[in-house]
């Protein structure tokens, strides 16, 4: 059986690689803003990486979702932290999030059993 979290992070880690490697500036300055836009500022990463979710889940965007589900874990959010934070992002975004909020609440339970 796979693992969905190695699986995504494998693939995003070639992909940026092979698009960083051609040498587009422009590309080159949206990852580092990307980078840059969830250090610890005014809010500190915790609050960052969730608003990145929820607008990640408004936007229906499942690579995002997985991208900050676990850098919210890595920041030691706990499920309910994030499920709440899912259930604005569903509010606000409607019922049409649902989907992506089934496998958000997948790929959070993959997180915690690697860890386990």
């Amino acid at each position: 059986m796979s693992d969905p979290v190695e699986e995504f992070n494998a693939y995003r880690s070639k992909m940026n690689d092979k698009l960083l490697s051609d040498n587009n500036k422009i590309i080159k300055r949206i990852f580092n803003l990307d980078t840059n836009a969830y250090m610890p500022g005014a809010l500190d990463t915790r609050t960052k990486e969730l608003l990145g979710l929820v607008a990640s889940a408004v936007l229906r965007c499942d690579d995002c979702i997985k991208y900050h589900l676990e850098n919210s874990f890595k920041e030691g959010l706990s499920k309910e932290e994030v499920m709440e934070a899912l259930g604005i992002a569903t509010l606000v975004g409607g019922t049409i999030v649902i989907p992506h909020l089934r496998r958000a609440y997948e790929y959070w339970e993959a997180l915690e059993n690697k860890e386990g």
